[in-house]
């Protein structure tokens, strides 16, 4: 590796000789019970001319399929849970992937914040319905649903649905099961109920709603009407959200961008990272202490987070939208990675 390489990669948070070096050995990061390892390599199985440019979201389905939502060769990647891929979809519908959910009867939701639309899908990619229309955007900051969307989260209990919307707008908005606007809630702003980048979403086992309001650097709770109740906060900058309701309790766990200045790119646990939550805001496990980079136990920028039966977690990562572009010449860098849980 040249002088040159070498300082291009440190500028990107890229490895250093001796961590090329590191690279391929299986790690182990978290607190027991949440004990991980992690290889480093993009996971998942695809044909060797297809790309998936970056995954931006990430579900699992009843029956352990991992549903990647991405911005290359097919939109919809289904997996195994031994990353073996099973089916694809999508072509020619989206504009920009960017959130995607399932809901008890694996029905798909995404949200496309090129086109400002949240379309529902059977398992099968059959459309069921869509919100918002392509080339219609709200004016910014109007409260109007879509002004660029960015996830779904779906209410077990009823199948009421919230869309975050988003990057120009400070808003939850609540529809019916069949797509039908009831209300909205958020503005602009840092105190309780504000939104600083509504980025993601989710309800728990009783209904209450998620935000990760990623700017503020929180995750605010709100019952199904609206209402706050309370926030968590200490957080980087929270991106995404995953609630595993398959257990007795709840466990949440929060995706985080790096939250530090380029000039401190080497500052330790300031995220990118992955923090595990119980139902009282509660830190179970943190995993991840290094800056933004490709080496082993670190990550670019989680955008998505889900989680299997086994408890192995999958992040997707908008790495190429970065760190990537950015690059001389621009290329494609890991977005998907599997931190298999043990045991």
């Amino acid at each position: 590796m040249s002088i040159e390489e070498e300082k291009e990669n440190l500028e990107y948070g890229l490895p250093s000789h001796e961590d090329m070096q590191r690279q391929g050995k299986p790690v182990k990061f978290g607190t027991a019970p949440f004990i991980y390892q992690i290889d480093g390599n993009e996971w998942g199985n695809i044909p060797d001319d297809w790309t998936l440019k970056e995954a931006t979201s990430v579900a699992v389905n009843s029956i352990d399929e991992i549903i990647v939502f991405n911005r290359g060769t097919k939109p919809i990647m289904i997996f195994d849970i031994d990353g073996n891929l099973l089916r694809s979809w999508g072509e020619n519908i989206f504009t920009n992937a960017h959130g995607i959910s399932v809901d008890s009867f694996d029905n798909i939701y995404c949200v496309d914040s090129g086109d400002n639309t949240v379309r529902k899908f059977t398992s099968s990619g059959e459309l069921i319905y869509q919100i918002g229309k392509e080339g219609e955007r709200a004016e910014k900051m109007s409260g109007l649903p879509f002004a660029v969307p960015t996830q779904v989260a779906v209410d077990e209990e009823n199948n009421d649905i919230y869309v975050a919307d988003g990057y120009s707008n400070a808003k939850v908005h609540k529809y019916n099961q069949d797509g039908e606007y009831l209300f909205s809630w958020g503005e602009s702003g840092t105190g309780e109920g504000q939104f600083n980048i509504v980025h993601n979403i989710s309800t728990d086992r009783n209904g209450l709603v998620y935000v990760a309001d990623r700017e503020n650097h929180r995750i605010q709770i709100f019952d199904s009407e609206g209402k706050y109740i309370d926030q968590w906060i200490n957080l980087s900058r929270a991106a995404c959200l995953y609630i595993d309701k398959r257990g007795n309790e709840d466990i949440f766990y929060v995706g985080e961008y790096f939250s530090g200045i380029a000039s401190n790119d080497t500052g330790k646990d300031l995220g990118p990272r992955i923090s595990i939550f119980d139902k009282t805001g509660k830190l179970l496990s943190r995993l991840g202490v290094e800056s933004y980079g490709p080496g082993v136990g670190r990550f670019y920028s989680p955008h998505g987070i889900s989680v299997d039966s086994q408890g192995n977690i999958y992040v997707a990562e908008v790495s190429y939208s970065d760190y990537g572009q950015f690059l001389n010449p621009k290329r494609e860098l890991r977005s998907l990675q599997k931190l298999s849980k043990i045991n």
